[in-house]
């Protein structure tokens, strides 16, 4: 595994919830949603859940072409997003731990 991910996965939890907001662009409300729809999906390790954070807002960047701004979600856009991400990349991205 990558090193600056086993890093970043085992901050205190207000560090990690900075690190995204301050790296990817999402507030506390976001990360919590993203964080509830991974465990509702069955990822309930936290290190599991935060690596897969991790990998879905890296996605995010990519997808849209933006880094480090704020993002950005219209009426039901992060759960396509998550959706999206979860179907096409979670079975890839679990088998990495």
């Amino acid at each position: 595994m990558n090193p600056a991910v086993e890093e970043r996965i085992h901050l205190n939890d207000l560090s990690f919830i900075r690190l995204c907001s301050e790296n990817y662009g999402i507030n506390k409300g976001i990360y919590n949603t993203i964080d509830a729809w991974f465990y509702s999906q069955g990822v309930t390790n936290i290190l599991d859940r935060r690596k897969n954070i991790l990998f879905f807002l890296d996605y995010l960047q990519r997808k849209n072409g933006e880094s480090r701004s704020k993002q950005k979600f219209g009426n039901g856009g992060l759960t396509m997003n998550l959706r999206e991400y979860f179907t096409g990349t979670y079975s890839k991205t679990a088998s990495n731990f």
